[in-house]
């Protein structure tokens, strides 16, 4: 635990500049252009890894890349936002937040990793907590959205099961990695963007900025880091961490847009964050047997 701690922390930036994204889309980016926004999240971050590490895929790793960065960002982005416009912001969170079980469960079949029941169960604790976080009393449900919204989770969820599968080639920085996955993301949002939404909007000042942050802090940055994470560290530790994601946005709406948080909010955000940190260590039932069934002979039992 005291050996990750560094690479978790680093990992959990990600999720915090991701917490971001709904303040400053709200606030600074023009309104009916969600899909512009995701592309120049993606797109021009890809290009900026690729001229600075010069480092293309080889091989296989030309498919690879491309799966992944479809999964990851070029799929998952236009669901999101197909949930976001259909739901409120705290059902569409909320089931983003299913993404961490999601992945407990591919890590079993995919990865052929033993099945963890306790970070399983702090997994549903995380989204119960998200859940009272975000969702008010007025909630609506629009089946188009739901749908949109679980499959977003499917998508990042294997995305990130496939990365922690494939690994990272050897000589290959997260930079240079992260910025195979952006581009191949944002390539497919290309032509799915000017079809649904037309022409780029204008850009103002602040447009500009707001894309500059998404971009580079939510983008190249943050992918760089979650990448990096995902390949190092285990792999539903890491997806556990993107419940920081609505929590981050939660804490900005009421510091920035006025927005409240009662005792029910509070007492969610205290369980999301004690979801998140129970992750990350191993159950103390298998580290108990584990102890135990390599005790030395001749020692009690």
């Amino acid at each position: 635990m005291t050996t990750n701690l560094p690479r978790t922390a680093l990992t959990a930036l990600a999720p915090l500049a991701w917490g971001t994204t709904y303040v400053v889309t709200t606030e600074l980016l023009p309104q009916g252009h969600p899909l512009f926004a995701g592309l120049l999240r993606a797109l021009p971050a890809g290009l900026i890894a690729l001229a600075i590490t010069w480092t293309l895929p080889r091989g296989a790793w030309w498919g690879k890349a491309a799966v992944l960065g479809v999964l990851n960002i070029g799929m998952f982005m236009p669901l999101l936002f197909i949930a976001a416009e259909r739901l409120p912001g705290g059902v569409a969170a909320t089931l983003g937040a299913v993404q961490p079980l999601i992945v407990a469960l591919l890590a079993v079949t995919i990865l052929r990793e033993p099945p963890s029941f306790w970070r399983l169960l702090w997994g549903v604790m995380g989204v119960v907590g998200v859940g009272l976080v975000v969702i008010g009393p007025n909630a609506a449900f629009d089946i188009v959205g739901i749908v949109a919204g679980l499959a977003s989770a499917v998508t990042m969820a294997l995305g990130v099961t496939l990365t922690k599968r494939w690994g990272r080639p050897d000589g290959v920085g997260p930079t240079a990695f992260a910025g195979w996955q952006l581009t191949a993301g944002g390539l497919f949002l290309v032509p799915i963007t000017f079809l649904v939404e037309g022409a780029p909007p204008a850009i103002s000042l602040n447009a500009a900025l707001g894309y500059l942050w998404l971009g580079l802090a939510g983008g190249l940055i943050a992918y760089a880091l979650w990448f990096r994470g995902i390949t190092t560290l285990p792999v539903t530790s890491v997806a556990v961490l993107a419940l920081l994601s609505p929590l981050v946005a939660a804490v900005l709406g009421a510091v920035l847009l006025g927005q409240t948080l009662g005792p029910v909010q509070l007492a969610g955000f205290g369980l999301s964050l004690a979801a998140i940190v129970a992750a990350q260590v191993p159950s103390p039932i298998r580290s108990h047997v584990s102890i135990s069934t390599t005790a030395p002979e001749g020692t009690s039992r």
